[in-house]
């Protein structure tokens, strides 16, 4: 902790709950999405890396589903209206760019981004540390996910004539 940083105060049993029921939206998004991705896609590859993440983050909704269970709580059972959303357009994207794998891999990690910060976000909260191990290490899952679409993303065919072409 920094130096002049106030610990942050120990949230109730009722916040933490939240914080991990919102981390189970997350995770429920995220499990979603790249299934979706890996049917939009033709490369054995990225069917077998998507659908590896796709489970991935079953597992991680398991997981805190279990420690919601632990807390008292009721576990969130589905994603979020942005996730829905999110997947929708992976969908479209896909129908539309002819299963361009760029743009899918474009729609994945920008869905990561969102994943991060919603992990970060949580790390931020003063968690018990029985529960802040697991955040902690799906994070780090997290982080090396986005990170394998990022280069994956940045080195497909045609992505510098696509970029070019948009400006980005």
């Amino acid at each position: 902790m920094p130096v002049g940083e106030q610990p942050a105060a120990q949230p109730t049993n009722d916040e933490v709950i939240a914080t991990i029921n919102g981390l189970i939206e997350t995770c429920r998004d995220g499990q979603q999405g790249f299934a979706q991705a890996a049917d939009g896609v033709d490369r054995s590859d990225l069917k077998s890396l998507f659908y590896e993440f796709s489970q991935q983050r079953a597992t991680f909704v398991g997981e805190l589903q279990d420690i919601v269970r632990t807390l008292g709580g009721d576990p969130e059972n589905t994603g979020s209206l942005a996730g829905s959303i999110h997947r929708g357009w992976i969908d479209i994207k896909s129908v539309v760019t002819g299963r361009d794998e760029t743009a899918i891999l474009n729609e994945c990690e920008r869905g990561e981004d969102s994943a991060k910060k919603q992990y970060e976000t949580a790390l931020e909260t003063a968690l018990p540390a029985y529960i802040l191990q697991t955040v902690q290490s799906q994070y780090t899952s997290v982080k090396d996910a986005h990170d394998r679409v990022k280069a994956l993303r940045d080195n497909a065919p045609g992505k510098n004539a696509s970029t070019a072409r948009t400006g980005f």
